[in-house]
């Protein structure tokens, strides 16, 4: 106890810290799939519109581009979901822990969120 005492770190602090960057991970994580899943979309969309569709195939239903929009979706849906919970559960544990560092993962997240919203209404708008 009294080395605890000595670092100024208690275990309670350390197991608060930890929780938090159990979220910083989770969230990181579903960033990781969040980019992958957009980057895969907007590969199947520039590839297939690179490739010179047919007249017969733009008339299908789903098109090559609606499959990469809608897995671009995927992405910033999972991505915005991912922010919400992870903000849930950092706001719970400053209920206790007021002193938690801010994080950076949810600021890279914000910014993958915008960045890939900017790019999804550009190929959404793009015929």
């Amino acid at each position: 106890m009294n080395e605890e005492k000595s670092l100024g770190v208690s275990t309670t602090d350390l197991a608060f810290e930890q929780t938090a960057l159990s979220h910083d991970t989770a969230l990181t994580a579903w960033l990781r799939t969040a980019i992958s899943l957009m980057s895969f979309g907007f590969t199947i969309y520039k590839f297939f519109q690179e490739s010179g569709a047919t007249e017969a195939a733009r008339d299908r239903l789903l098109t090559p581009r609606i499959v990469g929009l809608v897995m671009i979706c995927f992405g910033l849906f999972s991505l915005l979901l991912a922010q919400i919970e992870h903000r849930k559960g950092i706001k719970k544990i400053r209920k206790s822990y007021p002193h938690l560092q801010k994080s950076g993962s949810a600021l890279l997240s914000f910014l993958v969120l915008l960045f890939g919203l900017i790019l999804f209404l550009a190929a959404l708008f793009r015929q």
